[in-house]
Protein backbone atom coordinates (compact mmCIF):
# COMPACT_ATOMS: atom_id res chain seq x y z
CA UNK A 1 0.00 0.00 0.00
CA UNK A 2 1.01 3.74 -0.44
CA UNK A 3 -0.11 5.16 2.89
CA UNK A 4 -0.45 8.87 4.16
CA UNK A 5 0.82 9.14 7.85
CA UNK A 6 0.65 12.17 10.32
CA UNK A 7 2.45 12.35 13.36
CA UNK A 8 4.94 10.33 11.85
CA UNK A 9 7.84 11.74 14.01
CA UNK A 10 6.46 11.12 16.74
CA UNK A 11 7.13 7.69 19.56
CA UNK A 12 4.13 5.52 17.80
CA UNK A 13 4.24 6.77 14.03
CA UNK A 14 8.91 6.17 14.12
CA UNK A 15 7.81 2.75 14.69
CA UNK A 16 5.08 2.21 12.35
CA UNK A 17 7.22 4.33 9.75
CA UNK A 18 9.80 0.96 10.33
CA UNK A 19 7.32 -1.93 10.42
CA UNK A 20 5.53 -0.63 7.01
CA UNK A 21 8.78 -0.22 5.34
CA UNK A 22 9.60 -3.79 6.78
CA UNK A 23 6.15 -4.96 5.36
CA UNK A 24 6.69 -3.30 2.10
CA UNK A 25 4.51 -0.10 2.58
CA UNK A 26 5.13 2.98 1.09
CA UNK A 27 4.65 5.89 3.13
CA UNK A 28 4.39 9.92 2.65
CA UNK A 29 4.39 11.31 6.41
CA UNK A 30 3.73 14.89 6.94
CA UNK A 31 6.44 16.91 8.97
CA UNK A 32 6.82 20.30 10.55
CA UNK A 33 10.71 20.19 10.21
CA UNK A 34 13.27 18.99 8.30
CA UNK A 35 14.06 14.96 9.02
CA UNK A 36 16.67 13.00 8.05
CA UNK A 37 16.33 10.72 4.41
CA UNK A 38 14.90 7.52 5.44
CA UNK A 39 14.00 4.65 2.81
CA UNK A 40 10.77 4.06 1.75
CA UNK A 41 9.56 7.61 3.10
CA UNK A 42 8.44 10.77 1.46
CA UNK A 43 8.92 13.64 3.90
CA UNK A 44 5.90 16.41 3.21
CA UNK A 45 7.28 19.42 4.46
CA UNK A 46 4.08 21.29 6.41
CA UNK A 47 1.65 20.93 9.16
CA UNK A 48 -2.29 20.04 9.47
CA UNK A 49 -3.08 23.71 8.31
CA UNK A 50 -1.34 23.70 5.69
CA UNK A 51 -4.01 22.94 2.85
CA UNK A 52 -1.35 22.51 0.09
CA UNK A 53 0.98 20.20 2.25
CA UNK A 54 -1.82 17.86 3.48
CA UNK A 55 -3.03 17.61 -0.26
CA UNK A 56 0.32 16.39 -1.30
CA UNK A 57 0.35 14.35 1.33
CA UNK A 58 -2.83 12.39 0.35
CA UNK A 59 -2.50 12.30 -3.20
CA UNK A 60 -2.06 9.14 -4.83
CA UNK A 61 -2.55 7.66 -0.96
CA UNK A 62 -4.85 3.95 -0.53
CA UNK A 63 -5.17 4.50 3.14
CA UNK A 64 -4.65 7.46 5.54
CA UNK A 65 -3.27 6.86 9.60
CA UNK A 66 -4.03 9.81 11.46
CA UNK A 67 -1.88 9.45 14.50
CA UNK A 68 -1.10 13.63 14.61
CA UNK A 69 -2.29 14.87 17.83
CA UNK A 70 -2.18 17.41 21.07
CA UNK A 71 -1.57 15.39 24.41
CA UNK A 72 -0.88 18.61 26.44
CA UNK A 73 -2.24 21.92 26.14
CA UNK A 74 -2.61 25.46 28.27
CA UNK A 75 -6.27 25.23 27.93
CA UNK A 76 -9.16 24.12 25.60
CA UNK A 77 -8.94 25.86 22.54
CA UNK A 78 -5.54 24.20 22.20
CA UNK A 79 -7.00 20.58 22.45
CA UNK A 80 -9.55 21.65 20.41
CA UNK A 81 -7.10 22.76 17.38
CA UNK A 82 -4.60 19.76 17.52
CA UNK A 83 -7.40 17.01 18.01
CA UNK A 84 -10.43 18.32 16.11
CA UNK A 85 -9.90 20.72 13.80
CA UNK A 86 -6.69 18.93 12.98
CA UNK A 87 -8.84 15.57 12.36
CA UNK A 88 -11.71 17.50 10.57
CA UNK A 89 -8.55 18.79 8.08
CA UNK A 90 -7.20 15.46 7.66
CA UNK A 91 -11.03 14.24 6.88
CA UNK A 92 -11.67 17.20 3.92
CA UNK A 93 -8.00 15.98 2.38
CA UNK A 94 -8.85 12.20 2.42
CA UNK A 95 -12.07 13.03 0.99
CA UNK A 96 -10.62 15.56 -1.75
CA UNK A 97 -7.59 13.26 -2.25
CA UNK A 98 -9.86 9.88 -2.74
CA UNK A 99 -7.67 8.08 0.04
CA UNK A 100 -11.22 6.23 1.11
CA UNK A 101 -9.80 4.67 4.25
CA UNK A 102 -9.26 6.60 7.39
CA UNK A 103 -7.44 4.88 10.49
CA UNK A 104 -8.27 7.42 13.51
CA UNK A 105 -5.92 7.16 16.26
CA UNK A 106 -7.54 8.48 19.31
CA UNK A 107 -7.52 7.63 23.23
CA UNK A 108 -9.13 5.56 25.74
CA UNK A 109 -9.89 9.07 27.24
CA UNK A 110 -12.46 9.78 24.65
CA UNK A 111 -14.61 7.54 26.72
CA UNK A 112 -14.83 9.58 29.45
CA UNK A 113 -14.86 12.98 27.38
CA UNK A 114 -15.84 15.20 31.05
CA UNK A 115 -13.06 13.81 32.73
CA UNK A 116 -10.09 15.87 30.48
CA UNK A 117 -10.15 18.39 28.17
CA UNK A 118 -8.44 15.88 26.47
CA UNK A 119 -10.61 12.96 26.67
CA UNK A 120 -13.09 15.67 25.61
CA UNK A 121 -11.74 16.59 22.15
CA UNK A 122 -11.16 12.81 21.46
CA UNK A 123 -14.36 12.05 21.62
CA UNK A 124 -15.40 15.12 19.12
CA UNK A 125 -12.41 13.89 17.01
CA UNK A 126 -14.23 10.75 17.06
CA UNK A 127 -17.67 11.69 16.43
CA UNK A 128 -16.03 13.99 12.76
CA UNK A 129 -14.60 10.72 12.11
CA UNK A 130 -18.00 8.39 11.88
CA UNK A 131 -19.86 11.11 10.05
CA UNK A 132 -17.25 11.74 7.47
CA UNK A 133 -18.54 9.22 5.24
CA UNK A 134 -15.23 7.58 4.45
CA UNK A 135 -14.03 3.81 5.14
CA UNK A 136 -12.80 4.45 8.91
CA UNK A 137 -11.54 2.68 11.85
CA UNK A 138 -10.95 4.08 14.89
CA UNK A 139 -8.74 3.00 17.51
CA UNK A 140 -8.40 4.14 21.06
CA UNK A 141 -5.49 2.83 22.40
CA UNK A 142 -4.50 2.55 26.18
CA UNK A 143 -0.99 3.06 27.72
CA UNK A 144 1.32 2.88 24.92
CA UNK A 145 5.15 2.07 26.01
CA UNK A 146 8.26 0.54 24.39
CA UNK A 147 11.85 1.74 23.33
CA UNK A 148 12.30 5.51 22.50
CA UNK A 149 8.70 6.35 24.64
CA UNK A 150 9.20 9.62 26.67
CA UNK A 151 6.03 9.48 28.29
CA UNK A 152 6.85 6.46 30.45
CA UNK A 153 10.72 7.31 30.88
CA UNK A 154 9.32 9.03 34.40
CA UNK A 155 7.65 5.53 35.74
CA UNK A 156 10.98 4.14 34.80
CA UNK A 157 13.24 6.14 36.59
CA UNK A 158 11.09 5.93 39.63
CA UNK A 159 11.22 2.54 40.05
CA UNK A 160 15.09 2.63 39.50
CA UNK A 161 14.76 4.59 42.31
CA UNK A 162 13.41 2.33 44.47
CA UNK A 163 9.78 3.82 44.75
CA UNK A 164 6.72 4.86 42.19
CA UNK A 165 4.01 7.42 43.07
CA UNK A 166 0.98 5.74 41.15
CA UNK A 167 -2.42 7.07 40.26
CA UNK A 168 -5.51 6.36 43.21
CA UNK A 169 -5.89 2.20 43.62
CA UNK A 170 -7.66 1.44 40.09
CA UNK A 171 -6.07 -0.44 36.73
CA UNK A 172 -4.99 -0.13 33.55
CA UNK A 173 -4.44 -1.87 30.43
CA UNK A 174 -1.47 -1.68 27.97
CA UNK A 175 -0.11 -2.02 24.72
CA UNK A 176 3.32 -2.31 23.00
CA UNK A 177 4.37 0.22 20.78
CA UNK A 178 5.18 -2.20 18.17
CA UNK A 179 1.59 -4.40 18.63
CA UNK A 180 0.12 -1.43 18.32
CA UNK A 181 2.03 -0.13 15.11
CA UNK A 182 0.83 -3.45 13.58
CA UNK A 183 -2.53 -3.12 14.32
CA UNK A 184 -2.77 0.37 12.70
CA UNK A 185 -1.41 -1.15 9.00
CA UNK A 186 -3.50 -3.79 9.30
CA UNK A 187 -6.82 -1.47 9.84
CA UNK A 188 -5.43 0.29 6.75
CA UNK A 189 -5.88 -2.37 4.53
CA UNK A 190 -8.25 -2.35 2.05
CA UNK A 191 -10.01 -5.84 3.04
CA UNK A 192 -10.17 -4.55 7.03
CA UNK A 193 -13.43 -4.39 8.42
CA UNK A 194 -15.14 -0.31 8.19
CA UNK A 195 -16.74 1.34 10.76
CA UNK A 196 -15.00 -0.58 13.45
CA UNK A 197 -13.93 1.22 16.90
CA UNK A 198 -11.27 -0.96 18.60
CA UNK A 199 -9.23 -0.86 22.05
CA UNK A 200 -6.83 -2.82 21.70
CA UNK A 201 -3.89 -4.34 24.72
CA UNK A 202 -1.77 -6.78 25.48
CA UNK A 203 -3.92 -9.37 26.18
CA UNK A 204 -3.38 -9.77 30.08
CA UNK A 205 -6.89 -10.36 30.91
CA UNK A 206 -8.40 -7.69 33.24
CA UNK A 207 -5.72 -5.27 32.65
CA UNK A 208 -3.26 -4.56 35.31
CA UNK A 209 -3.31 -3.34 38.90
CA UNK A 210 -1.82 -0.28 39.82
CA UNK A 211 0.22 -2.41 41.71
CA UNK A 212 0.99 -5.58 39.45
CA UNK A 213 2.29 -2.61 37.38
CA UNK A 214 4.53 -0.92 39.04
CA UNK A 215 5.70 -4.50 40.64
CA UNK A 216 6.52 -5.50 36.89
CA UNK A 217 8.45 -2.12 36.09
CA UNK A 218 10.54 -2.62 39.14
CA UNK A 219 11.11 -6.04 37.74
CA UNK A 220 12.14 -4.42 34.45
CA UNK A 221 14.77 -2.38 35.86
CA UNK A 222 16.02 -5.19 38.93
CA UNK A 223 14.07 -3.13 41.65
CA UNK A 224 11.94 -3.96 44.37
CA UNK A 225 9.89 -0.96 44.53
CA UNK A 226 7.53 0.77 47.01
CA UNK A 227 4.44 1.33 45.17
CA UNK A 228 2.62 4.73 46.49
CA UNK A 229 -1.12 5.30 45.82
CA UNK A 230 -1.55 9.21 45.15
CA UNK A 231 -4.65 10.91 46.02
CA UNK A 232 -6.13 12.38 43.63
CA UNK A 233 -5.62 16.23 45.12
CA UNK A 234 -2.02 14.87 45.78
CA UNK A 235 -1.91 14.41 41.41
CA UNK A 236 -3.62 18.10 41.08
CA UNK A 237 -0.64 19.54 43.41
CA UNK A 238 2.23 17.73 41.85
CA UNK A 239 0.68 18.80 38.69
CA UNK A 240 0.71 22.11 39.83
CA UNK A 241 4.26 22.25 40.67
CA UNK A 242 5.60 20.54 38.07
CA UNK A 243 3.26 23.28 35.60
CA UNK A 244 5.33 25.63 37.94
CA UNK A 245 9.11 24.15 37.43
CA UNK A 246 8.95 23.22 33.88
CA UNK A 247 6.07 24.97 32.21
CA UNK A 248 5.13 23.82 29.08
CA UNK A 249 6.94 21.18 29.33
CA UNK A 250 5.78 19.75 32.02
CA UNK A 251 4.47 15.92 32.24
CA UNK A 252 2.16 15.72 34.39
CA UNK A 253 -0.24 18.97 33.91
CA UNK A 254 -4.09 19.74 35.66
CA UNK A 255 -5.70 17.91 33.04
CA UNK A 256 -3.44 14.85 32.98
CA UNK A 257 -3.89 14.87 36.52
CA UNK A 258 -7.93 14.29 35.99
CA UNK A 259 -6.89 11.89 34.06
CA UNK A 260 -4.48 9.78 35.79
CA UNK A 261 -7.06 10.12 39.00
CA UNK A 262 -9.72 7.82 37.14
CA UNK A 263 -9.89 3.92 38.48
CA UNK A 264 -10.25 1.89 35.18
CA UNK A 265 -8.04 2.59 32.49
CA UNK A 266 -8.48 -0.74 31.42
CA UNK A 267 -10.04 -1.59 27.28
CA UNK A 268 -13.64 -3.21 26.79
CA UNK A 269 -13.08 -6.63 25.68
CA UNK A 270 -16.16 -6.22 23.77
CA UNK A 271 -14.37 -3.32 21.27
CA UNK A 272 -11.52 -6.21 20.91
CA UNK A 273 -9.93 -6.58 17.63
CA UNK A 274 -11.18 -9.81 15.37
CA UNK A 275 -8.52 -12.14 16.02
CA UNK A 276 -8.09 -13.22 12.66
CA UNK A 277 -7.15 -9.09 11.56
CA UNK A 278 -4.66 -8.49 14.70
CA UNK A 279 -3.60 -10.11 18.10
CA UNK A 280 -1.11 -8.91 20.17
CA UNK A 281 2.57 -10.80 20.07
CA UNK A 282 4.51 -8.61 23.09
CA UNK A 283 4.26 -10.38 26.38
CA UNK A 284 4.00 -6.90 29.05
CA UNK A 285 6.54 -8.16 31.06
CA UNK A 286 9.18 -8.64 28.19
CA UNK A 287 8.21 -5.68 26.50
CA UNK A 288 9.26 -3.68 29.51
CA UNK A 289 12.46 -5.40 30.07
CA UNK A 290 12.94 -4.60 26.31
CA UNK A 291 12.69 -0.66 26.84
CA UNK A 292 14.86 -0.80 30.13
CA UNK A 293 17.01 -2.23 28.14
CA UNK A 294 16.87 -0.21 25.70
CA UNK A 295 16.38 3.37 27.89
CA UNK A 296 20.00 2.28 29.15
CA UNK A 297 21.50 1.38 26.53
CA UNK A 298 20.63 5.23 25.10
CA UNK A 299 22.03 6.44 28.43
CA UNK A 300 18.33 7.53 29.33
CA UNK A 301 17.83 5.40 32.40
Amino acid sequence: MKIALTGGTGFIGGRLIDIAHADGHLLAALTRREQAPREGVEWIAGSLEDRPAVARLVDGADALIHLAGVLNARDAAEFEAGNVDGTLAMLAAATAGGARRFVHVSSLAAREPKLSLYGASKARSEALVETSGLDWAIVRPPAVYGPGDRETLELFKMAKLGIILMPPSGRLSLVHVDDLARLLLALAAPTAPSHILIEPDDGHPGGWTHKAFGEALGAAVGKRPLIVPAPAPLLRLAARADMLVRGPKAKLTPDRAAYFSHRDWTVDPARGCPPALWRPVVATRQGLAQTAAWYRSEGWL
